[in-house]
């Protein structure tokens, strides 16, 4: 096996081992993403005559062939292919010989492992969307079920209004709608396509035709000038990684109201028993671990976020090899905001609000008698409000 940028010279098993790093293990997600924009290279190669319509086909059915042994289980990228692009290219140069080794003319992993990375993210930001979706019809099933129960609204932890689970549950469903936008937007810095861009500096001397592959992968615009490509590295990610963690923080909240809600002190709500744990020491406890794992989950989005917004911060243009660790707390925060918004949908199915333990205290109403007071004396509210404040303070 003889890497993409192998020259014959020795390298250490050291430096493989730290320079590799984890791409092995994480780049198995992106093998269906380089062999679709593998194949959409190699044709538009053949289309502007730089390798052979037969080679194109060769290379198209044996790529083709690798995508789907590999999601067979029938192989894997191991240290030893460093990455996803070295594992498919010495693979398919076994397989077709020579017309694998035309297929890099006119591409570098730069843009190579770019455009796989935003096909992937352009369905990951799908993919969650449509989890949320199915997250704010849970929603909607519970509002179905108990929207009418009456709940106490709290501010500073007091209770401060009436309100009810209806609007409880509309709330959440409406932040949960915004994250939706979010991730949908987040696609304007992900569907751009960067291939041809090569290390960031052209092909000089081929006559790439860049926007047939923009057409071919579905992307809404061809990156220029290739200077460009390298110097947006990381904006998608951090921009996905924005909406994950802000979608996760709302996420947050909501566990943080049902923790409250399920305590012995407020005992709001019951959980099905099938989504909550135990205890090693106390017989009698139902631990709602679930909950408190969403509750930390912004935590890590943020630490993703964090962690790719200070990789690419100050680095000059053109690529970097720091670029190649903003898979890992990319990957690790998509996982985690997939699994989270599954999970939470699932124990809201088999949640319910428990009437007889939610009491309405008196001066709840408060504010609702001074409007009464407004309305039916014609009194200015701040009057209203200090009448109605009186009745409290004795």
């Amino acid at each position: 096996m003889t890497r993409l940028w192998d020259k014959g010279l020795p390298l250490a098993e050291r430096v493989l081992h730290y320079t590799a790093g984890e791409d092995h293990v994480l780049d198995a997600r992106l093998v269906a993403y380089d062999v679709r924009a593998s194949i959409a290279h190699a044709e538009m190669l053949a289309a502007v005559g730089l390798i052979d319509a037969s080679d194109c086909a060769a290379i198209r059915a044996a790529l083709t062939d690798l995508a789907t042994a590999h999601d067979a289980g029938e192989w894997r990228i191991s240290l030893e292919d460093e990455d996803v692009h070295t594992a498919l290219e010495s693979r398919l140069t076994e397989s077709v010989g020579d017309a694998g080794a035309r297929l890099h003319l006119g591409r570098s992993r730069n843009d190579q492992v770019l455009a796989a990375l935003r096909l992937y993210l352009r369905d990951a930001a799908s993919d969650l969307s449509r989890r949320v979706e199915a997250l704010r019809a849970a929603l909607a099933r519970l509002d179905e079920r108990q929207g009418e129960l009456a709940l106490p609204g709290y501010t500073h932890m007091q209770q401060a209004m009436p309100s009810t689970v209806s609007l409880w549950c509309g709330g959440f469903d409406e932040a949960f709608g915004d994250a939706v936008e979010g991730l949908d937007a987040a696609g304007r810095r992900i569907n751009k396509n960067p291939l041809g861009s090569a290390a960031g500096y052209g092909t000089p001397g081929l006559p790439l035709a860049r926007d047939m592959t923009t057409a071919k992968l579905d992307f809404t615009s061809t990156q220029s000038p290739s200077t460009a490509v390298q110097l947006s590295r990381g904006k998608a990610e951090s921009g996905l990684l924005f909406e994950i963690t802000l979608l996760l923080q709302d996420l947050g909240r909501m566990a943080s109201d049902l923790l409250l809600f399920y305590t012995q002190e407020f005992g709001y709500i019951s959980l099905a028993a099938d989504v909550t744990t135990g205890s090693s020491i106390m017989p009698q406890k139902r631990n709602p671990d679930v909950l408190e794992l969403i509750r930390s989950s912004s935590a890590t989005a943020l630490a993703c976020l964090t962690e790719s917004l200070m990789i690419t911060a100050k680095l000059p243009s053109g690529y970097q090899r720091d670029l190649q660790r903003l898979k890992a707390p990319l990957f690790r925060a998509i996982d985690l905001a997939v699994e989270s918004v599954d999970i939470m949908a699932y124990l809201l199915d088999g949640l319910c609000f428990e009437p007889g333990n939610i009491e309405l205290h008196e001066e709840i109403f408060a504010t609702e008698k001074a409007y009464r007071l407004v309305r039916e004396e014609g009194i200015p509210f701040r009057d209203a409000y200090r009448r109605v404040a009186e009745r409290y303070s004795k």
